[in-house]
């Protein structure tokens, strides 16, 4: 059985809505994660919805400062992008990482700030599925080789070459975030990876076996878990409460029928976490829900990931 990883989301959100914008401070939370034997490191992407620093300059400076670290997007929103601008970016932040790059992807949460983003920014709402899908094919297309050309429904461009080409002749793999049947479809079709958040682990093995089913080529199968951790279980509800609320601006109530979340004690955590590493995720990525994310990282490494099967079983 294919061995776990587990990763850590950089809480670059939640250091935005604390009024703190300095980016230094996210790359020393990645040096920590890094000394703690975190596998990897994710940011995630909203630059008017839910503002935080740009994830792809983040990770970049993450690459230099943390080299033995894979670095993540949890998610990019690859519509608010031209795909030849964003497969420039990504090659080169794939370069300057060794080939330690993961592209997590997705179209865009359907509510009205979202929708209000790609209003702002200038790109339809109603398309973002279909960009996501052409830009996918259409950077593969110019990872791929000299003189790239791809004529779609949003994209089209003739003889294109890019420099620096991506660590990887395909380019980094590209994980695909997403529930529901044409999702997983996508993902079975077009993703090496899927990193998706069911809060229900029936679901997820569900999903996953679908996807099995459906697709030709190999994915991870990946879990995105928001964790909020202490030894008084009601502390624990009460502080990922005030972290969700403030992330979202929503009640936890309506955020958790979507998202996969635990609030408790570090050992029940572990064995939540077990119970979708044997549905068959391989690589998990946390976001913590912390008033001090130094210590809860900390509390992670010390009391949840020595009680994971991270040999793929019990």
């Amino acid at each position: 059985m294919a061995e776990v990883k587990v990763g850590y989301l950089l809480p670059t959100r939640d250091q935005a809505v604390r009024g703190d914008d300095d980016p230094a401070l996210m790359i020393a939370q990645a040096r920590h994660a890094d000394a703690l034997g975190f596998d990897s490191v994710w940011a995630g992407d909203s630059p008017l919805t839910r503002p935080r620093v740009d994830p792809l300059l983040l990770l970049s400076a993450v690459a230099v400062t943390a080299p033995r670290l894979t670095l993540g997007t949890a998610v990019l929103l690859p519509a608010l992008r031209h795909p030849i601008l964003l497969a420039h970016q990504l090659a080169s932040l794939d370069r300057i990482a060794g080939g330690r790059l993961i592209v997590g992807m997705g179209g865009g949460f359907p509510n009205a700030s979202t929708e209000a983003q790609f209003d702002t920014i200038g790109v339809p709402f109603r398309t973002r599925v279909s960009r996501l899908e052409e830009s996918i094919e259409a950077m593969r297309r110019l990872w791929g080789g000299q003189g790239a050309s791809f004529t779609g429904r949003h994209f089209d461009f003739r003889d294109v070459s890019l420099v620096p080409t991506p660590s990887r002749p395909s380019g980094p793999p590209i994980w695909l975030a997403g529930s529901g049947e044409p999702a997983l479809r996508r993902v079975a079709r077009l993703a090496d990876g899927w990193l998706p958040y069911p809060p229900a682990v029936a679901d997820y093995a569900r999903e996953r076996a679908t996807i099995e089913q459906e697709g030709s080529r190999p994915v991870t199968h990946a879990l995105y878990a928001t964790l909020s951790l202490d030894d008084d279980p009601a502390q624990a509800r009460e502080t990922l409460r005030r972290s969700i609320e403030r992330y979202y601006n929503a009640r936890l109530e309506a955020v958790e029928k979507i998202q996969a979340m635990f609030a408790g004690r570090p050992s029940d955590a572990a064995e939540w976490l077990n119970s979708y590493i044997r549905a068959g995720a391989r690589h998990v990525v946390i976001r913590l829900a912390a008033d001090d994310h130094h210590a809860a990282l900390e509390t992670v490494a010390a009391r949840v990931l020595p009680l994971l099967h991270l040999n793929g079983h019990p």
